[in-house]
């Protein structure tokens, strides 16, 4: 992991992203991440090239990861691109 993306950074975002923001996770999952099918997802880590989290496809735990179109800087970076990742899927999913 880059400095900017250290084990705790990881963590802090993904325990924010799973506790507040579960529905766009799955959107991510759906929309990035090739799995349409997808009703529950949960991220397990980031890094400055991308994403890990674990969906749900009929039942199944399913791992995809999905790089980001960009490296990030660091966590702020981070805040922006999945916010804009979000809007991306909503639109698509219209």
């Amino acid at each position: 992991m880059s400095e900017q993306f250290s084990t705790e950074i990881s963590s802090r975002i993904c325990n924010h992203m799973n506790e507040d923001h579960a529905d766009a996770i799955v959107l991510y999952a759906q929309a990035f991440g090739g799995l349409a099918d997808a009703t529950a997802a949960q991220m397990l880590a980031i890094d400055a090239q991308g994403m890990d989290l674990k969906a749900q496809v009929n039942g199944e735990a399913v791992p995809v990861r999905i790089q980001f179109d960009h490296i990030l800087a660091n966590a702020e970076d981070a805040h922006y691109t999945l916010i804009d990742m979000v809007k991306q899927a909503r639109v698509q999913k219209k």
